[in-house]
């Protein structure tokens, strides 16, 4: 049986926002069931598709960067990165102005594949659609308070 967030009487002063964590790290882990299943349907791992959604279609991306992006070791994107570019998903391009970087980039059937990862993963979640447009924006607006933007 599914876990679902209970409602916590407000009898701490976090109480509430307690209880607001509890029901994001459903819908967050609602959300990576979602990637790991496309992913898995697409036959890549999860670092992969991490990887693939981290970059833009016609926009090189450094290997240091994606390392950051993915919280991974140097080592670990370079082990992705080849796994990419066997499949003919991204190739790697040395960098002009300092030949030691190499930056990664889509190739056409990596844009294509990515599309399909988005498709899958990046539409926006059923229970969303239950909120009026004006919820919507205010939950939205309430978001981007927490996150700092």
């Amino acid at each position: 049986m599914p876990r679902t967030a209970q409602t916590v009487e407000p009898s701490t002063p976090n109480a509430v926002a307690d209880e607001a964590w509890e029901l994001l790290r459903t819908l967050l882990g609602h959300q990576r069931r979602r990637f790991l299943i496309a992913a898995s349907e697409l036959d890549l791992h999860p670092a992969q598709a991490g990887a693939l959604l981290q970059m833009d279609p016609g926009t090189p991306r450094p290997m240091h960067e994606l390392a950051a992006l993915l919280a991974c070791d140097n080592s670990n994107v370079t082990g992705i990165i080849d796994r990419l570019e066997t499949r003919g998903l991204v190739s790697r391009q040395t960098y002009e102005q300092d030949r030691r970087v190499k930056h990664v980039m889509l190739t056409p059937l990596g844009e294509e594949l990515r599309d399909e990862l988005l498709a899958r993963v990046g539409r926006t979640p059923a229970g969303l659609d239950r909120l009026s447009t004006d919820e919507q924006a205010q939950l939205r607006d309430l978001l981007r308070r927490v996150a700092g933007d």
